[in-house]
């Protein structure tokens, strides 16, 4: 299997020639579809399994586009081991993947001046990011700044102030920010605060690492430091308890996955353009 793995080219991979470019130059990643973009990624945890229930509950909105990141660990859950546990084949066919990215993905062809960074690439596109399963070691490295796979770097390389990636101008997207995000408020220089592209992460892992302190801390950067209720980009969807796979009981399993695209979708606004589609097509 580890062969397939490092063998599959996801879909729309393959750069695009620009006149006057040199070949394989860029990747395509149309800003202007009159979709709604979603950067979907895993890391290494059990919970990564439920991603292809996420994607199909999502399926039902057709003017929603996702893009799968995949750590090397998330992969190892993800190679047909189990009747609950598909290959990276099958995730690529589900509806409304568009593209399956690895790490190996960042550099297929040696890179030369002139040709676009597939991490700062899927950055722009993103019109939001959702981490689910956030591991305990991703959780500890983004953090901490590192940018050491793929999906790191594009957390890294996130714009967090606005100024590069603003909101686009879409259905749900335009939405006033909700109470406490910071909205009209200003700097300490008198700056208007800009809206900011959020990523949503929604931790899994261990009871007993869920538990330890520097969790804690680490959450606390992520929800109070960085989280959208201070202005910020990041917004934490709690675990949940229950028995985990390792055969504990107690916190740290991943939120429920229906909870998680209900955010998601009330996040993206898909909520609301469900509605208006379907008052639309009524007799």
């Amino acid at each position: 299997m580890t062969a397939v793995i490092q063998n599959l080219k996801p879909l729309h991979l393959e750069p695009v020639r620009h006149q006057d470019a040199p070949p394989r130059d860029a990747f395509d990643f149309p800003l202007h579809d009159k979709k709604i973009h979603l950067l979907l990624c895993a890391s290494g945890s059990v919970a990564t399994i439920k991603m292809p229930n996420m994607i199909t509950a999502l399926s039902r909105h057709t003017n929603l586009s996702i893009r799968l990141i995949l750590t090397a660990s998330a992969t190892q859950f993800l190679q047909g081991q189990s009747s609950e546990q598909p290959c990276l084949q099958d995730m690529e066919a589900l509806p409304n993947v568009d593209g399956i990215y690895l790490d190996q993905d960042e550099w297929r062809e040696p890179w030369v001046r002139g040709n676009k960074i597939l991490h700062i690439e899927l950055r722009r596109w993103a019109d939001m990011m959702l981490i689910a399963p956030l591991s305990a070691n991703a959780l500890a490295k983004i953090t901490q700044g590192w940018s050491d796979n793929l999906l790191l770097s594009v957390v890294r390389a996130w714009d967090t102030t606005g100024e590069l990636d603003p909101v686009r101008d879409m259905p749900g997207l335009d939405r006033p920010r909700e109470e406490g995000e910071g909205e009209g408020e200003e700097d300490g220089k008198g700056i208007p605060i800009k809206r900011v592209k959020r990523i949503l992460v929604a931790p899994s892992m261990n009871t007993a690492m869920w538990k330890q302190p520097i969790s804690r801390k680490q959450i606390t950067v992520l929800d109070d430091e960085w989280g959208v209720k201070s202005g910020g980009w990041f917004e934490v969807l709690v675990p949940m308890e229950k028995e985990l796979a390792c055969g504990d009981v107690g916190g740290g399993a991943m939120k429920d996955w229906r909870e998680i695209v209900d955010v998601v979708e009330e996040r993206l606004g898909l909520k609301t353009t469900t509605t208006t589609m379907t008052m639309t097509n009524k007799p």
